[in-house]
């Protein structure tokens, strides 16, 4: 079975939270054209691991970084998030590599040791208080990798993995970033039907335009979406999650 998503990785979750308590005030960044230096972070990504490049939406599809809202963190245990790059606890579920790229969006560079926190619930929707949560530093090329499942969905919006991304290498580092990445319908519909794990799922589904979480992470050009690509028909060995997460390094959020 094949299945591709039509959609860029080059999500650019950066923001000023003016909805939640900031631990500093917010400060101004102006407006900057990163697309390019995303782009070719991307590829570069892609071609590393020998997978084909991307030949939809070869640029980010927005012209200016626009500093958009926080999201609140949700589900979150902060004892969960230990330091590894694998976060499966043996959790049966369609192996998911997350390739999570960091940029710095007052110079249009690849950020390294960002901390890159990701909790995300099971095959049934629910979240544990150990398994699928934890958090490993983005390297010299500015990506952090780690390893899940797929998530099944739950009720509390579109299918989605949090994310939070620290200014520094340690958990006790400063938070620049809380929000979430989401999957298209067509991904959340085709593994939720044909692989057992996530048969009989009880939550109630909330599809992507009806999440208004989701709405707002992907306006005014942007897209939070990840972008999937398969290591193989069938995902015997998985499949790969591409995602670029845009932050001010100087900015603290809660």
């Amino acid at each position: 079975m094949h299945f591709s998503t039509l959609a860029i990785c080059a999500a650019v979750l950066c923001g000023i939270a003016s909805a939640y308590p900031t631990e500093a005030a917010p400060q101004t960044l102006a407006a900057r054209d990163c697309s390019a230096e995303a782009a070719a972070l991307n590829m570069a990504r892609r071609e590393k691991r020998g997978l084909p490049p991307r030949s939809i939406y070869p640029t980010m599809p927005n012209e200016i970084c626009v500093l958009a809202p926080e999201i609140a963190k949700e589900n979150y245990v902060l004892s969960g998030s230990v330091v590894r790059n694998d976060v499966t606890d043996g959790e049966a579920g369609v192996a998911l590599t997350m390739d999570i790229g960091v940029l710095d969006i007052s110079t249009c560079q690849p950020l390294p040791n960002a901390m890159v926190e990701i909790w995300s619930t099971n095959a049934q929707g629910e979240y544990s208080t150990t398994a699928l949560r934890g958090a490993y530093p983005s390297a010299a090329n500015g990506i952090a990798e780690i390893q899940t499942i797929f998530p099944g969905f739950n009720s509390d919006g579109a299918n989605h993995i949090n994310i939070a991304v620290h200014s520094g290498n340690s958990m006790n580092s400063s938070t620049s970033h809380n929000g979430r990445v989401f999957f298209t319908d067509g991904w959340t519909n085709i593994i939720s039907m044909s692989s057992p794990p996530y048969e009989n799922n009880p939550n109630t589904r909330t599809l992507d335009l009806d999440d208004p979480v989701y709405v707002e992470a992907n306006g005014n050009g942007y897209t939070a979406v990840v972008d999937i690509e398969e290591i193989q028909d069938d995902w015997p060995e998985g499949i790969v999650g591409y995602i670029t997460v845009g932050i001010n390094p100087s900015l603290i959020v809660d």
